[in-house]
This record gives C-alpha cells, sequence and structure tokens, in this order.
C-alpha cells in the first residue's frame, strides 16, 4: 500500500496528543477537537494494555493523567477505558482512535516493546498503512515495526538523528542516508542541551535526501513563524489551533 502521509504537500500542523485546551490529552476528545479546528494530523503515543491491547497514552503510568499509581500495563483495556480522565473520557485503544477518524493521518510513538505487535496489530485491522507514521526512541524498535509494515513510514530514532546530524556536520550525504536508515522524516526538537539541531544547513540536507523536518514541541507562533521561514516541513505542537492559521498559504 502505498503511503498517502506526506499528502498534501507540507507544512504540516501534527496536533501533540490532540488538542487539549478543554479536553484531557490523547483521548478521542482531543482528537476531535484538533480535527474540528482543521487538523489533518494528529501526533500520539502508543503503551500496551495488559490484554495486549495498543492503547493511546503517553506515560507508562496512570499517575499524571488520573493520579492513580498503577502501570497501564497492569490494566486490561475494559478497565482502561473506565478510568476518568475528565470530560468523561477514558483511555481509548490505538484501533478505535484510527477507526473513529479514519480521513487523519496519525503520528504514532510507540513507546514501549512490549507495545510493537499491538500497534502492528491495529493499524493492520484497520487497514491504516497508508496513513500513519511510526517512530520510536529507538531506531532498533523503529525499524522492525517498519519492516513489518510494508509501506508505511517512519521518522528515525534518537541515534539516528544523531548520526544524522554528524554527516550534516560531514557535509556527507551518504552518511546522511546512512543515518535515516529508511527513514523518511527526522522528527526533532530545536535543540538537545547546548546542541542546535533545527539550522538551516539541516534542514537542506534532510531535503537533499528525501526527508522532511518535523519539530516538537513547538506552541508560541513566533518560534513557529520563525522555523517555517526556515524551511521545516511540520510542526508537532500543543496549538494547532494557532499553527494552522501560520501555515494557510504557505504550501
Amino acid at each position: 500500500m502505498a503511503s498517502e502521509y506526506f499528502e498534501p504537500r507540507a507544512p504540516r500542523a501534527l496536533a501533540h496528543r490532540g488538542l487539549a485546551l478543554d479536553a484531557p490529552e490523547n483521548t478521542l476528545l482531543a482528537f476531535a477537537r484538533a480535527v474540528a479546528v482543521g487538523a489533518q494530523y494528529l501526533e500520539t503515543d502508543v503503551h500496551v494494555s495488559h490484554d495486549g491491547v495498543a492503547v493511546v497514552a503517553h506515560d507508562p503510568t496512570l499517575d499524571r493523567v488520573a493520579g492513580r499509581d498503577v502501570a497501564v500495563a497492569q490494566l486490561t483495556m475494559s478497565e482502561l477505558r473506565r478510568i476518568d480522565l475528565g470530560q468523561a473520557q477514558g483511555f481509548a485503544s490505538l484501533e478505535e482512535s484510527l477507526d473513529a477518524l479514519p480521513d487523519t493521518r496519525f503520528n504514532i510513538d510507540v513507546k514501549d516493546e512490549a507495545a510493537v505487535d499491538a500497534t502492528i496489530d491495529a493499524i493492520t485491522r484497520t487497514r491504516a498503512e497508508g496513513r500513519v507514521l511510526v517512530t520510536s526512541f529507538s531506531d532498533r524498535r523503529r525499524r522492525r515495526i517498519a519492516a513489518r509494515l510494508p509501506g508505511v513510514v517512519s521518522s528515525v530514532g534518537s541515534a539516528g538523528v544523531l548520526r544524522f546530524r554528524l554527516a550534516v556536520s560531514l557535509r556527507s550525504t551518504k552518511a546522511a542516508l546512512t543515518g535515516l536508515r529508511g527513514a523518511r522524516a527526522l522528527q526533532v526538537p530545536e535543540r538537545i542541551g547546548a546542541l542546535r539541531l533545527v539550522t538551516p544547513r539541516f534542514v537542506e540536507a534532510a531535503h537533499q535526501v528525501g526527508a522532511e523536518v518535523h519539530v516538537w514541541t513547538v506552541n508560541e507562533p513566533a518560534d513557529m513563524t520563525r522555523l517555517l521561514d526556515l524551511g521545516v516541513d511540520g510542526i508537532v505542537t500543543d496549538r494547532v489551533d494557532l499553527a494552522l492559521p501560520l501555515m494557510s498559504g504557505r504550501s
């Protein structure tokens, strides 16, 4: 299946965990809020439930979002759906999220190794291969998922980002391609400590090898505008409602 993920043309506003201004993050309501203001891309995260279901959740535990000292992996999907996250929302599975928004593209960060099989199953069952991008902090995990989902696009993990950054410093196209290892995107913070990742040369090098640069997590309009002027292809943001008007007419 050919990927439609990079259609239409950049720049792209990726709604970070949905639009959580008046909805709990990473819930169906937050996703619906983002889509309602025009978002075509949702950035989300996946763990796995006790009964092997891919769960939309950023944290490994419920402490921050629900005030409970229990891990996502300790509860079944049925139990997770009954957790009160606010606004009558419970945890959603990846499968039901993909199914509920069939025209929306999903950027899926697979948070742990145990969630790999469940994530692949959810994408396959919903036939969503053409509208998802998979990524992970672990490049090895990302490549393993991509290998089992032919046609699905991916973004490099942290080691791949650093390899690519080194290749940029060396001005080596061959090393840049090696750093990507088949990925089509570099999703990065603007800086890692004192190291500035997103520079004109970094963006240009990515474009030369056919990759996009998406920067996270950018919430100030002035920063969005500056990065878009630099040529980045995507902004991952908690304020997709602010990012979309800034991107109008830039395609």
